[in-house]
């Protein structure tokens, strides 16, 4: 098959096409390497995708509608799994416009290319964001998700209605991925865990937010590899899934295991929660099981220990 993988000079972008060059299909990946974090590391992986014969990169912005069609044009897509967005919760309370051109316009162009040249599926990156302020635990993806806290929350849930509409309109198959705080190698530095890894390591300060009593359900990148490939091959009309790892983690614990993985300690600052955050998240992934397969295996201190592995070989750090 041959693919469409945007956004894969980014960290679930770059896993994803890394997975599907190694099972022998096509990529194309498309990137803009901005500058929200350190370019260099978006650089550096898409390295290591370019040792793989069937990988193009190609570098360009989702919001260039033109661009879309000519490669589309040049490559005839099969499918698109669309992982390109700004990022960030925090970031868009101070930068908003950013959302609107990436997360908006760009899923627009994304979906109008899908529609007028045939591409026979849509997979794209969610988020458990769009839960809000939910106090009901596990999140279903039958839960109301109209009430987002965040501009990021409510773009990812503009995107779920939009890719409705092109399914009801014209017969689209879309399936939308509710992705639960992904860590892992190669990770992104505005993450907790690359963060207090790098501070930790630095002997300098990490901000706990809610004074550590938040809960996440931490999921590391090859879990939802395996959860994103199984929503390509399984070319469904319309779906909705939670990828998550379905164990919610203390941030006081989450910081308990870098510490013992580093043998160090952390020097912490304790501050309330942050506009736009929520308390907990934790998804209900039954229904992922049932239609994808979907089983996450690997623990957070297993997941710990395979990210801090890769950052000190990365940046030569003893």
């Amino acid at each position: 098959m041959k693919y469409l993988v945007t956004g894969a000079a980014g960290f679930i972008g770059f896993h994803v096409s890394r997975a599907l060059l190694t099972r022998g299909d096509t990529v194309i990946g498309l990137d803009n390497l901005n500058d929200y974090y350190d370019p260099r590391l978006k650089e550096d992986r898409v390295k290591q995708l370019t040792v793989f014969s069937e990988f193009t990169f190609v570098r360009g912005d989702i919001a260039d509608y033109s661009l879309l069609c000519e490669l589309n044009e040049m490559h005839k897509f099969d499918k698109v799994c669309h992982l390109a967005a700004q990022a960030g919760v925090r970031y868009s309370l101070v930068n908003p416009f950013v959302y609107e051109r990436a997360n908006l316009l760009g899923f627009l162009n994304i979906l109008e290319m899908c529609r007028n040249s045939g591409v026979e599926n849509l997979v794209y990156a969610s988020s458990s964001s769009v839960y809000g302020g939910n106090e009901k635990i596990p999140f279903s993806i039958e839960d109301r998700t109209d009430k987002p806290i965040s501009l990021y929350a409510a773009t990812k849930k503009a995107n779920e209605l939009m890719a409705y509409t092109y399914h009801h309109l014209y017969a689209m198959r879309c399936t939308g991925l509710r992705f639960f705080t992904v860590y892992g190698p190669w990770g992104r530095p505005d993450m907790a865990l690359f963060k207090f890894t790098r501070a930790i390591l630095n002997g300098g300060e990490i901000e706990v937010y809610n004074y550590g009593r938040m809960k996440r359900d931490f999921t590391y990148i090859d879990d939802i590899v395996r959860g994103v490939l199984a929503a390509l091959d399984k070319d469904y009309d319309f779906e909705i899934f939670n990828l998550g790892n379905s164990q919610p983690v203390e941030l006081g614990y989450f910081i308990e295991c870098i510490e013992r993985t580093l043998g160090r300690t952390a020097r912490k600052k304790l501050l309330p929660l942050q506009p736009g955050d929520v308390e907990a998240t934790y998804a209900d992934i039954d229904y992922s099981t049932e239609k994808l397969g979907f089983v996450p295996k690997t623990t957070i201190e297993e997941g710990i220990r395979k990210f801090i592995e890769w950052y000190r070989e990365y940046y030569g750090v003893l």
